[in-house]
Protein backbone atom coordinates (compact mmCIF):
# COMPACT_ATOMS: atom_id res chain seq x y z
CA UNK A 1 0.00 0.00 0.00
CA UNK A 2 3.08 2.56 -0.42
CA UNK A 3 0.29 4.45 -2.37
CA UNK A 4 -1.83 5.08 0.61
CA UNK A 5 1.33 5.21 2.65
CA UNK A 6 2.61 8.19 0.76
CA UNK A 7 -0.09 10.03 0.82
CA UNK A 8 -0.84 9.07 4.84
CA UNK A 9 2.02 11.07 5.66
CA UNK A 10 0.80 14.15 4.50
CA UNK A 11 -2.14 13.00 6.02
CA UNK A 12 -1.00 13.08 9.79
CA UNK A 13 1.07 16.42 8.64
CA UNK A 14 -1.84 18.60 7.54
CA UNK A 15 -4.47 17.47 9.72
CA UNK A 16 -4.08 20.02 12.80
CA UNK A 17 -3.52 23.02 10.58
CA UNK A 18 -5.58 22.19 7.71
CA UNK A 19 -8.33 18.82 8.57
CA UNK A 20 -10.47 19.69 5.29
CA UNK A 21 -7.14 19.69 3.00
CA UNK A 22 -5.82 16.23 4.95
CA UNK A 23 -9.51 14.81 3.74
CA UNK A 24 -9.66 15.58 0.59
CA UNK A 25 -6.11 13.87 0.34
CA UNK A 26 -6.83 11.13 2.51
CA UNK A 27 -9.76 10.42 0.11
CA UNK A 28 -7.72 10.51 -3.14
CA UNK A 29 -5.10 7.89 -1.52
CA UNK A 30 -8.19 5.89 -0.86
CA UNK A 31 -9.59 6.09 -4.21
CA UNK A 32 -6.14 5.16 -5.84
CA UNK A 33 -5.67 2.13 -3.37
CA UNK A 34 -9.46 1.39 -4.73
CA UNK A 35 -8.46 1.94 -8.31
CA UNK A 36 -5.29 -0.45 -7.51
CA UNK A 37 -7.60 -3.27 -5.74
CA UNK A 38 -9.72 -2.72 -9.40
CA UNK A 39 -7.53 -3.13 -12.08
CA UNK A 40 -4.13 -4.06 -10.72
CA UNK A 41 -4.99 -6.60 -7.64
CA UNK A 42 -3.01 -8.77 -5.90
CA UNK A 43 -2.57 -12.09 -7.92
CA UNK A 44 -1.59 -14.46 -5.28
CA UNK A 45 -4.99 -13.97 -3.81
CA UNK A 46 -8.08 -15.88 -4.98
CA UNK A 47 -10.94 -14.11 -6.69
CA UNK A 48 -13.10 -13.79 -3.42
CA UNK A 49 -10.87 -12.18 -1.68
CA UNK A 50 -10.02 -9.69 -4.48
CA UNK A 51 -13.92 -8.67 -4.43
CA UNK A 52 -14.01 -8.16 -0.62
CA UNK A 53 -10.60 -5.93 -0.84
CA UNK A 54 -12.57 -3.43 -3.16
CA UNK A 55 -16.22 -3.89 -1.06
CA UNK A 56 -14.14 -3.00 2.22
CA UNK A 57 -12.46 0.10 0.24
CA UNK A 58 -15.68 1.18 -0.62
CA UNK A 59 -16.88 0.55 3.09
CA UNK A 60 -14.74 2.95 3.82
CA UNK A 61 -14.79 5.46 1.11
CA UNK A 62 -18.90 5.65 1.38
CA UNK A 63 -18.59 8.29 4.87
CA UNK A 64 -16.08 10.29 3.53
CA UNK A 65 -17.58 10.97 0.36
CA UNK A 66 -21.24 10.97 2.24
CA UNK A 67 -21.06 11.61 5.85
CA UNK A 68 -24.67 12.86 5.74
CA UNK A 69 -25.84 9.25 4.92
CA UNK A 70 -23.46 7.34 7.57
CA UNK A 71 -23.89 6.46 10.67
CA UNK A 72 -20.99 5.82 13.39
CA UNK A 73 -21.00 2.03 14.49
CA UNK A 74 -18.89 -0.59 16.81
CA UNK A 75 -18.16 -3.50 14.83
CA UNK A 76 -20.56 -5.68 16.62
CA UNK A 77 -23.60 -3.00 15.82
CA UNK A 78 -26.80 -4.87 13.87
CA UNK A 79 -26.47 -2.77 10.47
CA UNK A 80 -29.42 -4.14 8.67
CA UNK A 81 -32.02 -1.49 9.74
CA UNK A 82 -29.75 1.09 8.67
CA UNK A 83 -29.67 -0.43 5.10
CA UNK A 84 -33.51 -0.40 5.14
CA UNK A 85 -32.45 3.55 5.85
CA UNK A 86 -29.91 3.87 3.29
CA UNK A 87 -27.52 4.68 5.85
CA UNK A 88 -24.16 3.02 5.76
CA UNK A 89 -22.08 1.96 8.87
CA UNK A 90 -18.94 4.08 9.42
CA UNK A 91 -16.96 2.07 11.76
CA UNK A 92 -14.44 3.22 14.57
CA UNK A 93 -12.47 -0.50 13.92
CA UNK A 94 -12.32 -0.31 10.35
CA UNK A 95 -11.05 3.36 9.82
CA UNK A 96 -8.60 3.22 12.38
CA UNK A 97 -7.50 0.32 10.77
CA UNK A 98 -6.97 2.22 7.42
CA UNK A 99 -5.78 4.81 8.92
CA UNK A 100 -2.92 2.29 10.39
CA UNK A 101 -2.30 0.82 7.38
CA UNK A 102 -1.97 5.11 6.10
CA UNK A 103 0.48 5.11 8.09
CA UNK A 104 -1.11 8.11 9.87
CA UNK A 105 -2.11 6.57 13.13
CA UNK A 106 0.43 8.11 15.56
CA UNK A 107 -0.90 11.42 15.41
CA UNK A 108 -4.77 10.82 15.99
CA UNK A 109 -3.52 8.38 18.86
CA UNK A 110 -1.30 11.66 20.41
CA UNK A 111 -4.12 13.81 19.97
CA UNK A 112 -6.35 11.56 22.12
CA UNK A 113 -3.70 11.38 24.60
CA UNK A 114 -2.91 14.82 24.96
CA UNK A 115 -6.73 15.64 25.27
CA UNK A 116 -6.74 13.51 28.22
CA UNK A 117 -7.38 9.68 27.17
CA UNK A 118 -5.88 7.07 28.76
CA UNK A 119 -2.69 5.24 27.23
CA UNK A 120 -4.29 2.10 27.77
CA UNK A 121 -7.13 2.79 26.10
CA UNK A 122 -7.89 0.58 23.13
CA UNK A 123 -5.78 1.91 20.27
CA UNK A 124 -8.52 1.61 17.49
CA UNK A 125 -10.79 3.95 19.40
CA UNK A 126 -7.96 6.28 20.10
CA UNK A 127 -7.00 6.82 16.38
CA UNK A 128 -10.52 7.25 15.57
CA UNK A 129 -11.33 9.79 18.37
CA UNK A 130 -8.02 11.84 17.62
CA UNK A 131 -9.11 11.89 13.98
CA UNK A 132 -12.82 13.38 14.72
CA UNK A 133 -10.84 15.85 16.97
CA UNK A 134 -8.63 16.70 14.28
CA UNK A 135 -11.58 17.81 12.09
CA UNK A 136 -10.35 14.41 9.84
CA UNK A 137 -13.54 12.93 9.38
CA UNK A 138 -16.53 13.85 9.27
CA UNK A 139 -19.66 14.43 10.93
CA UNK A 140 -21.96 11.65 10.94
CA UNK A 141 -25.75 11.47 10.38
CA UNK A 142 -26.01 9.94 13.88
CA UNK A 143 -24.35 6.99 16.35
CA UNK A 144 -25.06 3.75 17.23
CA UNK A 145 -23.19 1.34 19.31
CA UNK A 146 -23.12 -1.72 21.67
CA UNK A 147 -21.42 -2.69 25.24
CA UNK A 148 -20.83 -5.55 23.41
CA UNK A 149 -17.24 -7.33 23.68
CA UNK A 150 -15.57 -4.05 24.79
CA UNK A 151 -15.75 -1.59 27.67
CA UNK A 152 -13.76 1.33 25.38
CA UNK A 153 -17.49 1.35 23.44
CA UNK A 154 -19.34 3.16 26.51
CA UNK A 155 -16.55 6.34 26.48
CA UNK A 156 -15.64 6.66 22.78
CA UNK A 157 -18.93 6.74 21.51
CA UNK A 158 -20.65 9.31 24.43
CA UNK A 159 -17.47 11.32 23.23
CA UNK A 160 -17.90 11.38 19.90
CA UNK A 161 -21.84 11.84 19.90
CA UNK A 162 -20.84 14.95 22.30
CA UNK A 163 -17.83 16.09 19.75
CA UNK A 164 -20.43 15.64 16.64
CA UNK A 165 -23.60 16.92 18.90
CA UNK A 166 -25.44 14.48 16.55
CA UNK A 167 -28.07 12.26 18.28
CA UNK A 168 -27.00 8.59 19.70
CA UNK A 169 -28.35 4.81 20.64
CA UNK A 170 -26.86 2.78 22.93
CA UNK A 171 -27.94 -1.01 22.79
CA UNK A 172 -27.51 -2.71 26.40
CA UNK A 173 -26.16 -6.00 25.63
CA UNK A 174 -26.45 -8.35 29.48
CA UNK A 175 -23.77 -10.86 29.78
CA UNK A 176 -25.95 -14.02 30.51
CA UNK A 177 -27.25 -16.05 27.91
CA UNK A 178 -31.26 -16.40 28.18
CA UNK A 179 -34.60 -16.00 26.67
CA UNK A 180 -35.47 -13.20 28.79
CA UNK A 181 -32.58 -11.21 27.96
CA UNK A 182 -33.30 -11.71 24.19
CA UNK A 183 -36.46 -10.10 24.41
CA UNK A 184 -34.92 -7.55 26.26
CA UNK A 185 -32.47 -6.47 23.63
CA UNK A 186 -35.09 -6.91 21.36
CA UNK A 187 -37.09 -4.28 22.99
CA UNK A 188 -34.05 -2.17 22.44
CA UNK A 189 -33.94 -2.66 18.46
CA UNK A 190 -37.81 -2.42 18.05
CA UNK A 191 -36.87 1.52 19.89
CA UNK A 192 -33.84 1.51 17.66
CA UNK A 193 -36.03 0.74 14.62
CA UNK A 194 -38.43 4.29 16.11
CA UNK A 195 -34.77 6.29 16.33
CA UNK A 196 -33.70 5.67 12.78
CA UNK A 197 -37.35 6.31 11.25
CA UNK A 198 -37.03 9.76 13.46
CA UNK A 199 -33.98 10.52 12.71
CA UNK A 200 -33.96 9.57 8.80
CA UNK A 201 -37.50 10.45 8.39
CA UNK A 202 -38.06 6.98 6.30
CA UNK A 203 -40.04 4.12 7.12
CA UNK A 204 -38.56 0.37 8.05
CA UNK A 205 -40.68 -1.97 6.29
CA UNK A 206 -40.66 -5.32 8.53
CA UNK A 207 -41.20 -7.47 5.51
CA UNK A 208 -38.44 -6.03 4.01
CA UNK A 209 -36.24 -6.16 7.39
CA UNK A 210 -37.39 -9.66 7.05
CA UNK A 211 -36.01 -10.66 4.25
CA UNK A 212 -32.76 -8.96 4.69
CA UNK A 213 -32.39 -10.88 8.26
CA UNK A 214 -32.74 -14.20 5.76
CA UNK A 215 -29.93 -13.11 3.36
CA UNK A 216 -27.86 -12.30 6.64
CA UNK A 217 -28.60 -15.74 8.03
CA UNK A 218 -27.70 -17.39 4.27
CA UNK A 219 -24.66 -15.31 4.32
CA UNK A 220 -23.71 -16.41 7.66
CA UNK A 221 -24.33 -20.27 6.56
CA UNK A 222 -22.16 -20.51 3.50
CA UNK A 223 -19.40 -18.93 5.61
CA UNK A 224 -19.68 -21.58 7.92
CA UNK A 225 -19.73 -23.90 4.86
CA UNK A 226 -16.44 -22.26 3.53
CA UNK A 227 -14.73 -22.74 6.57
CA UNK A 228 -15.59 -26.42 7.04
CA UNK A 229 -14.64 -27.19 3.09
CA UNK A 230 -11.42 -25.41 3.47
CA UNK A 231 -9.95 -28.10 6.46
CA UNK A 232 -8.35 -30.27 3.87
CA UNK A 233 -7.98 -27.18 1.11
CA UNK A 234 -4.74 -24.84 0.62
CA UNK A 235 -6.16 -21.08 0.63
CA UNK A 236 -3.44 -18.54 -0.57
CA UNK A 237 -3.70 -16.33 2.74
CA UNK A 238 -2.16 -12.70 3.27
CA UNK A 239 -3.20 -10.54 6.90
CA UNK A 240 -5.56 -8.41 5.72
CA UNK A 241 -8.12 -10.30 4.01
CA UNK A 242 -9.35 -12.35 7.51
CA UNK A 243 -9.57 -9.14 8.73
CA UNK A 244 -11.80 -7.64 6.30
CA UNK A 245 -14.17 -10.70 6.10
CA UNK A 246 -13.86 -10.08 9.77
CA UNK A 247 -14.91 -6.87 9.75
CA UNK A 248 -17.92 -7.24 6.29
CA UNK A 249 -19.57 -10.42 8.12
CA UNK A 250 -20.56 -7.57 10.94
CA UNK A 251 -20.80 -4.54 9.24
CA UNK A 252 -21.85 -5.21 5.85
CA UNK A 253 -24.36 -8.61 7.08
CA UNK A 254 -27.84 -8.29 5.14
CA UNK A 255 -26.55 -6.58 1.86
CA UNK A 256 -26.16 -8.48 -1.44
CA UNK A 257 -22.41 -7.41 -1.67
CA UNK A 258 -21.56 -9.90 1.18
CA UNK A 259 -23.81 -12.82 -0.12
CA UNK A 260 -21.86 -12.73 -3.29
CA UNK A 261 -18.00 -12.38 -1.03
CA UNK A 262 -18.87 -15.64 0.15
CA UNK A 263 -20.82 -17.26 -2.85
CA UNK A 264 -17.73 -16.61 -4.32
CA UNK A 265 -15.58 -18.08 -1.45
CA UNK A 266 -17.19 -21.44 -2.02
CA UNK A 267 -16.08 -21.18 -6.12
CA UNK A 268 -13.23 -20.47 -5.40
CA UNK A 269 -12.51 -23.48 -2.92
CA UNK A 270 -13.74 -25.71 -5.55
CA UNK A 271 -10.92 -25.11 -7.51
CA UNK A 272 -8.44 -25.08 -4.21
CA UNK A 273 -5.77 -27.71 -4.35
CA UNK A 274 -5.46 -30.12 -1.49
CA UNK A 275 -4.24 -28.28 1.95
CA UNK A 276 -0.73 -27.80 2.58
CA UNK A 277 1.48 -26.53 5.63
CA UNK A 278 1.00 -25.66 8.45
CA UNK A 279 -2.59 -23.75 9.40
CA UNK A 280 -3.14 -21.01 11.85
CA UNK A 281 -6.26 -20.02 13.55
CA UNK A 282 -6.18 -16.32 14.48
CA UNK A 283 -8.00 -15.30 18.26
CA UNK A 284 -8.48 -11.53 17.95
CA UNK A 285 -7.69 -8.58 15.60
CA UNK A 286 -4.17 -9.50 13.28
CA UNK A 287 -1.32 -6.88 13.31
CA UNK A 288 -1.81 -6.66 9.52
CA UNK A 289 1.11 -4.50 9.25
CA UNK A 290 3.77 -6.69 10.93
CA UNK A 291 6.91 -7.43 9.21
CA UNK A 292 7.56 -10.49 11.40
CA UNK A 293 3.82 -11.99 10.94
CA UNK A 294 3.90 -10.66 7.35
CA UNK A 295 7.54 -12.93 6.84
CA UNK A 296 5.86 -15.95 8.51
CA UNK A 297 2.51 -16.15 7.31
CA UNK A 298 1.95 -14.69 4.07
CA UNK A 299 1.53 -16.64 0.95
CA UNK A 300 3.29 -19.09 2.62
CA UNK A 301 2.52 -22.83 1.61
CA UNK A 302 4.00 -23.50 4.66
CA UNK A 303 2.18 -21.85 7.33
CA UNK A 304 -0.88 -20.02 6.50
CA UNK A 305 -4.11 -18.37 8.73
CA UNK A 306 -7.12 -20.49 8.37
CA UNK A 307 -9.64 -18.22 9.52
CA UNK A 308 -10.02 -15.65 12.23
CA UNK A 309 -12.54 -15.69 15.00
CA UNK A 310 -13.84 -12.17 14.40
CA UNK A 311 -15.41 -13.01 11.20
CA UNK A 312 -17.40 -16.31 12.81
CA UNK A 313 -19.35 -14.42 16.17
CA UNK A 314 -22.72 -16.09 16.00
CA UNK A 315 -24.07 -18.78 17.52
CA UNK A 316 -26.19 -20.34 14.45
CA UNK A 317 -28.48 -23.02 16.68
CA UNK A 318 -30.53 -19.98 17.22
CA UNK A 319 -32.51 -18.78 15.48
CA UNK A 320 -36.01 -16.41 15.33
CA UNK A 321 -38.54 -15.24 12.69
CA UNK A 322 -38.72 -12.14 14.44
CA UNK A 323 -36.51 -10.11 13.15
CA UNK A 324 -35.61 -8.34 15.97
CA UNK A 325 -35.46 -11.12 17.87
CA UNK A 326 -32.99 -12.33 15.46
CA UNK A 327 -30.64 -9.75 15.79
CA UNK A 328 -31.09 -9.86 19.60
CA UNK A 329 -29.82 -13.78 19.45
CA UNK A 330 -26.87 -12.18 17.41
CA UNK A 331 -25.96 -10.03 20.36
CA UNK A 332 -26.55 -11.79 23.20
CA UNK A 333 -25.44 -15.17 22.36
CA UNK A 334 -22.09 -13.46 20.47
CA UNK A 335 -19.10 -15.76 21.12
CA UNK A 336 -17.60 -12.73 22.83
CA UNK A 337 -20.83 -12.28 25.06
CA UNK A 338 -20.49 -13.27 28.39
CA UNK A 339 -17.07 -15.47 30.26
CA UNK A 340 -14.12 -15.96 28.58
CA UNK A 341 -15.09 -19.62 28.68
CA UNK A 342 -17.75 -19.06 25.96
CA UNK A 343 -14.96 -17.44 23.49
CA UNK A 344 -12.73 -19.96 24.17
CA UNK A 345 -15.06 -22.62 23.07
CA UNK A 346 -16.09 -21.28 20.44
CA UNK A 347 -12.27 -20.92 19.13
CA UNK A 348 -11.74 -24.53 19.95
CA UNK A 349 -14.72 -25.70 17.72
CA UNK A 350 -13.67 -22.91 14.92
CA UNK A 351 -10.24 -23.69 14.51
CA UNK A 352 -11.12 -27.60 14.57
CA UNK A 353 -13.68 -26.62 11.71
CA UNK A 354 -11.17 -25.14 9.66
CA UNK A 355 -8.39 -28.12 10.64
CA UNK A 356 -5.87 -25.85 12.50
CA UNK A 357 -2.66 -27.18 13.53
CA UNK A 358 -2.17 -24.14 15.58
CA UNK A 359 -3.77 -21.20 17.14
CA UNK A 360 -2.64 -17.41 18.27
CA UNK A 361 -4.50 -15.80 21.25
CA UNK A 362 -3.04 -12.41 19.92
CA UNK A 363 -3.04 -9.83 22.83
CA UNK A 364 -4.01 -6.68 21.69
CA UNK A 365 -2.98 -4.15 23.69
CA UNK A 366 -5.63 -2.18 25.84
CA UNK A 367 -8.64 -5.35 24.97
CA UNK A 368 -8.53 -6.31 28.87
CA UNK A 369 -11.02 -9.43 28.16
CA UNK A 370 -8.34 -10.67 25.44
CA UNK A 371 -5.30 -10.15 27.90
CA UNK A 372 -7.27 -11.64 31.15
CA UNK A 373 -8.42 -14.79 29.49
CA UNK A 374 -4.96 -15.90 27.62
CA UNK A 375 -3.50 -17.99 30.07
CA UNK A 376 -7.09 -19.83 30.30
CA UNK A 377 -6.92 -19.87 26.91
CA UNK A 378 -3.89 -21.45 26.31
CA UNK A 379 -4.66 -24.27 29.07
CA UNK A 380 -8.16 -24.83 27.56
CA UNK A 381 -6.95 -25.02 24.17
CA UNK A 382 -4.40 -27.58 24.82
CA UNK A 383 -6.17 -29.77 26.75
CA UNK A 384 -7.94 -30.29 23.44
CA UNK A 385 -4.72 -30.94 21.74
CA UNK A 386 -4.63 -27.77 20.08
CA UNK A 387 -1.04 -26.30 20.38
CA UNK A 388 -1.66 -22.20 21.08
CA UNK A 389 0.44 -19.21 21.32
CA UNK A 390 -0.17 -16.02 23.10
CA UNK A 391 1.71 -13.19 21.14
CA UNK A 392 1.96 -9.38 22.60
CA UNK A 393 1.17 -6.68 20.72
CA UNK A 394 -1.37 -3.96 18.81
CA UNK A 395 -3.22 -4.25 15.81
CA UNK A 396 -3.02 -0.62 15.34
CA UNK A 397 -0.18 1.11 17.11
CA UNK A 398 3.02 0.50 15.48
CA UNK A 399 4.59 1.64 18.78
CA UNK A 400 3.83 -1.38 20.65
CA UNK A 401 4.90 -3.80 18.36
CA UNK A 402 8.11 -5.57 19.28
CA UNK A 403 8.94 -6.90 16.03
CA UNK A 404 12.33 -8.86 17.27
CA UNK A 405 10.33 -10.89 20.11
CA UNK A 406 7.47 -11.54 17.80
CA UNK A 407 9.83 -12.81 14.79
CA UNK A 408 11.40 -15.12 17.70
CA UNK A 409 8.20 -16.19 19.37
CA UNK A 410 6.18 -16.96 15.97
CA UNK A 411 9.15 -18.26 14.33
CA UNK A 412 9.53 -21.03 17.49
CA UNK A 413 6.13 -21.74 17.46
CA UNK A 414 5.85 -22.76 13.40
CA UNK A 415 9.06 -24.51 13.61
CA UNK A 416 7.31 -26.47 16.84
CA UNK A 417 4.36 -27.29 15.05
CA UNK A 418 6.42 -28.76 12.88
CA UNK A 419 8.83 -31.00 14.56
CA UNK A 420 4.68 -32.52 15.58
CA UNK A 421 4.80 -34.17 12.34
CA UNK A 422 7.63 -36.38 13.27
CA UNK A 423 6.12 -37.06 17.04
Amino acid sequence: MKIVETFGHYVEKWSESSPEKARRLLKTGWEAQDLKFRFLPEKELNLSDRYLARIMMDAMLYPLKNPEHSAVVSIFTPCEMLQETGLHPYNVEGFSCYLSASGAERAFLQNSEDSGLSETLCSYHKTFIGAAQTGLLPKPKCIIYTNLACDANLLTFRRLAEYYGVPSFAIDVPVKQSEENVKYVAGQLRDMKTFLEKTTGKTIEEEALKRRLKRSRRTQELFEQFQSGRADRYIPADLVSPLYSGMTNNLLLGTEQEEKFVEMLLEDLKKAPPAKGKRIYWMHTIPFWSQAVKDALVFNEKAQIVGCELSQTTDLTKHSDDPFEEMAMRLVYHCLNGGITRRIEAGIRHARQAGADGVVWFNHWGCKHTLGGSQLAKKKFEEQGIPLLILDGDGCDRSHGGEGQTATRLGAFLEMLGENDHE
